[in-house]
């Protein structure tokens, strides 16, 4: 079997609510092998056979009939997350700076040609791959670090599909799913 990553799209917020414990014995239940959720924001780490397409179907599907409302699932297989970790989208940063690390992910590809703007030492777009944004937020006077993220991605939500889905996680937890 393999092993994929499922990173689950909107949930633990308003009554949009699921335990990760009841998730995973709702995969597992479906013959999902050596299932491991990652923090409480709908991280799975999990096995199974077939290709991303049916996985994603089967866990939408899965996680509707189990807690009675729909979750999009952007998913990734192993070799993609690792390829993810391998190019390390976020070593220019200096080490020192008050920062956090983001990747927003979308299943599909992203707009041929996209180009976003910097606002430098606020909300900076390190790199863009096919399916991948990295960002970094610096930490601002009000001790936020992602406030403007919203206006520096504008460019990229008025050319999206609008059946498009993404998510976006904080890099430390992308680093946790591989452990």
């Amino acid at each position: 079997m393999a092993l994929w990553f499922a990173f689950l799209r909107g949930i633990n917020l308003g009554k949009r609510q699921m335990k990760m414990a009841e998730l995973k014995a709702c995969l597992e239940g479906a013959g999902l092998g050596s299932v491991k959720t990652v923090l409480a924001s709908g991280n799975v780490r999990f096995e199974a056979e077939g290709d991303a397409d049916a996985i994603r179907s089967q866990l939408e599907s899965l996680i509707e009939k189990q807690f009675g409302f729909a979750v999009g699932v952007v998913l990734r297989s192993e070799a993609e997350l690792q390829a993810m970790h391998a190019r390390h989208p976020f070593g220019r940063l200096d080490s020192a700076a008050d920062v956090t690390r983001h990747v927003l992910m979308f299943d599909r590809p992203l707009p041929q040609g996209l180009s976003l703007p910097d606002r430098p030492g606020h909300t900076e777009i390190l790199r863009m791959d096919a399916r991948e944004i990295y960002i970094a937020g610096y930490r601002q006077p009000d001790g936020r670090y992602t406030e403007g993220v919203e206006g520096v991605l504008k460019p990229l939500y008025d050319r999206l599909d609008k059946n498009a889905l993404d998510t976006m996680r904080n890099w430390n937890t992308m680093e946790k799913m591989l452990k």
